[in-house]
């Protein structure tokens, strides 16, 4: 995939990223991406390499630098809906830079095959939420504790409430043409 936008380029993963990867995933800020933690370069090396065969997630880039900012993915449930997620770098935060690349995720994806968009945000991950609603996706519905991330201190799971968003391409098409 190559995705260019005013600011942003949206790619393959590629080598030269591990580094940039490295430093968003080594804390992740929220617990749906404990999982893909990391814990040193070589293992983000390595999560590079994956992603750039697996076809589900791509890098966020500043197109001035081809630096990685943060990443978006898409799952495709056949024959035409798509989870859809994202994952950026706290420090290129409030600058506009999810929002405009999950704008082109979804068209892209909308002007591929998709018929339906969804995405899933905790209700402690508000930033996420935003974002879905700044994309005209409507919240469907509340999850309650819906699935855990992470324990709590005596080892038991915590289950988290998530919200779920999605659009209809009938939908996005109406927002822009507006």
């Amino acid at each position: 995939m190559y995705l260019k936008t005013d600011r942003l380029i949206i790619r393959d993963f590629d080598k030269k990223d591990a580094a940039g990867l490295y430093e968003y995933l080594q804390h992740p800020p929220v617990h749906c991406f404990m999982s893909e933690k990391l814990d040193s370069l070589e293992e983000a090396e390595k999560e590079v390499e994956q992603r750039a065969k697996e076809g589900e997630h791509f890098a966020v880039c500043l197109s001035d630098t081809d630096s990685i900012i943060g990443d978006v993915f898409a799952m495709k449930e056949e024959p035409d809906t798509y989870s859809v997620g994202w994952n950026f770098n706290l420090k290129y935060g409030k600058s506009g830079y999810a929002t405009e690349a999950a704008k082109a995720l979804m068209d892209f994806l909308f002007n591929k095959d998709a018929r339906r968009i969804y995405a899933y945000a905790e209700d402690d991950n508000i930033p996420s939420q935003k974002l879905c609603e700044r994309l005209g996706m409507r919240k469907e519905g509340l999850f309650i504790d819906f699935i855990s991330f992470v324990n709590n201190p005596d080892g038991t799971p915590y289950y988290e409430n998530t919200y779920q968003y999605a659009i209809l391409k009938r939908e996005w098409i109406e927002l822009l043409t507006y």
